[in-house]
Formats: structure tokens, C-alpha cells, sequence
């Protein structure tokens, strides 16, 4: 047991080989770091989804310097506080992620078809806490100086930050509940799912089969997490070209306050035609690549320090 296994193999960590307490405190200094890090891009992507044409924004590059300019750093990180929330959801979703895969383990042995349940169903799990944080926060990432881009129109100074900002945020709660009720928090609660849960169904798969064939590729001496890092972003790429077109929908049906999924489709068509369908998709692989790079690297590195003491030694990485 002791011995190395082939250094071509990746072996992947399992649920069972963790130290549970080390792999949740590691887990969420990690997730904030990220956050922080790609939220500006987020922000952008939800602007740029939004928006009518190119009314405002030309490109991802241009909706940044034009943010800067119009509210400065604190602008690019509206409905930041309210979305750290999402931290929840983020250990919701490894943990379903790691049980799923140990459960699907007793049916099948693929990896394809454990990371294929597993992914869809710790994004089911995530979805249904942050689907309401987010129509929240992306109320607020619509607030722009003296005009609104979205429904709702927050009160007083926009320009507000610390204890204003979540003045803001009660602000935007009673207007979603004013207009939708408690329903309102859940709007584009379908459209999430469908554009998650395929989304995360499609990155692990995609993520192993991309670390496979590049450990084929590189000489044996290659560390796997040079690997791991290059396959992660190449696996987000790729499922956000595949959703981007749900993703889309998603958006507007949150911010704009439509009930209908089949009719923001169409008018989207109409309106755009079919490159609708892919606004934002570069601020999401901008903001996708970074992310997933640490998220990859964090994760396994995460799991690896996690690792019970015990079973150290019989890994090589």
C-alpha cells in the first residue's frame, strides 16, 4: 500500500481520504479570495447581458474603463457584500459534489458518469441558495450613477459604500418584495437551473478528460497540478460556450423581471438576433479562466492538505 502508483495516473481524492474540518476552513478563505479577485468581470457580464444592443458598453473592455471612470473602484464591486453570501452555497456545492461521487461509486465506476451526477447535482443543491442572493445582487451591480439599468432604482446616494451598502440592500429587498413578493427572490430560479446544472454536469467531466489527455501529453516528471490548472479553464471555456445562450435568458429574466423563459427567447431573437445569444460570453471566460485556475489549483491543493495523515505518503502529485 505504501508503494507509489504510476506517476501517468491522477489519482483523484475522494470524499473518504479528507479531514473534514481542515478541507471547510481552507474551503472558505479560498472561495473569498476568488471572489474578490473576478467579481468586477461578473459584474461587467451581467451589464453587458442586460443592456439593449451596445447602448451603453461596446465590450468588456470598454463597459471596465467606462465603469472606472463613472464610480471608481467601489463601483466594480456593487452587490459585493450581498454576494459574499454565496459562500454558503459554495461549500453546500463541494460537499454534494465529494457525497454524490462516493454515492454514484457504488453503481459506476466511470469517472464520467460520477463527475456528470455529481456536478449536476451539487449545482441543483447551490442554485436553490443562491438563485435569491443573486437577483439581490445583481439588482445592486445595475445601480449606476444617477440612472438605473434594471427594474428597481435605489434611493437616496447610489453612491453609498460600507454600512450605505446595505441600506441599499434592504432598499432593493423591499422593492423586489413590493412588486413580486416572496416569488420575486426566486425569479429566473428555472432559468438558473438550466443553465447550471448542465453547465457544472459538463465542466467535470470535461475537466478530467482534459487532464487525462495533457497527462499524456506532458513528459512524467510534470507535476498534475500544472496539468490540473491548464484542464480547468479549458473545461470552463468550453461549458460556457455550450450555456452562455441560457445564461443570457437567465440574466434578463432576473434583472428585467420576466416570468417567461420561452418569451425572453423570443424577444431576444427578435431584437438581436442570434449573437444575442452570446453577449458576455468573453467577460464570462475572463472572468471564468482566473476563477476556475484558482478554484482547480485551490481544490485539489485544498484536498491535498486536507488529506488524512495518513495517507501522505502513498500519493505523488
Amino acid at each position: 500500500p505504501g508503494t507509489m502508483e504510476d506517476k501517468r495516473n491522477i489519482q483523484i481524492i475522494e470524499w473518504e481520504h479528507l479531514d473534514k474540518k481542515k478541507f471547510y476552513v481552507f474551503g472558505v478563505a479560498m472561495t473569498m479570495m476568488i471572489r474578490v479577485s473576478v467579481y468586477p468581470f461578473t459584474l461587467i457580464r451581467t451589464r453587458l447581458q442586460v443592456q439593449k444592443g451596445k447602448s451603453l458598453y461596446h465590450g468588456t473592455f470598454d463597459a471596465f474603463i467606462k465603469i472606472l471612470r463613472a464610480d471608481g473602484v467601489s463601483g466594480l464591486y456593487r452587490g459585493f457584500l450581498v454576494n459574499t453570501f454565496t459562500l454558503i452555497s459554495g461549500q453546500c456545492y463541494v460537499t454534494t459534489y465529494e457525497l454524490t461521487r462516493k454515492f454514484v461509486a457504488d453503481y459506476s465506476q466511470s469517472n464520467t458518469v460520477k463527475s456528470l451526477v455529481a456536478g449536476g447535482s451539487a449545482s441543483l443543491v447551490a442554485q436553490s441558495i443562491t438563485v435569491p442572493i443573486d437577483v439581490v445582487s445583481q439588482h445592486l451591480m445595475m445601480q449606476r450613477k444617477g440612472e438605473r439599468m434594471g427594474r428597481f432604482q435605489v434611493r437616496g446616494n447610489p453612491e453609498g459604500h460600507g454600512i450605505i451598502a446595505f441600506g441599499q440592500t434592504k432598499d432593493i429587498i423591499r422593492q423586489i418584495l413590493r412588486a413580486d413578493g416572496l416569488r420575486g427572490f426566486y425569479r429566473g430560479y428555472v432559468a438558473s437551473l438550466l443553465t447550471y446544472i448542465p453547465n457544472s454536469a459538463v465542466w467535470w467531466p470535461f475537466y478530467h478528460f482534459y487532464a487525462e489527455q495533457l497527462s499524456h501529453l506532458c513528459p512524467k516528471e510534470c507535476p498534475h497540478i500544472v496539468f490540473q490548472a491548464i484542464s480547468g479553464p479549458l473545461a470552463a471555456a468550453t461549458a460556457s460556450i455550450l450555456t452562455n445562450p441560457m445564461d443570457v435568458i437567465r440574466t434578463r429574466v432576473q434583472v428585467e423581471g420576466k416570468s417567461s423563459i420561452i418569451l425572453t427567447f423570443r424577444q431576444l431573437m427578435a431584437e438581436e438576433g442570434p449573437w444575442g445569444l452570446m453577449k458576455g460570453l468573453s467577460a464570462r471566460i475572463i472572468s471564468a479562466t482566473p476563477s476556475t485556475i484558482v478554484i482547480v489549483v485551490g481544490y485539489e491543493s485544498l484536498k491535498k492538505l486536507s488529506l488524512r495523515p495518513e495517507l501522505v505518503d502513498s500519493r505523488h502529485w
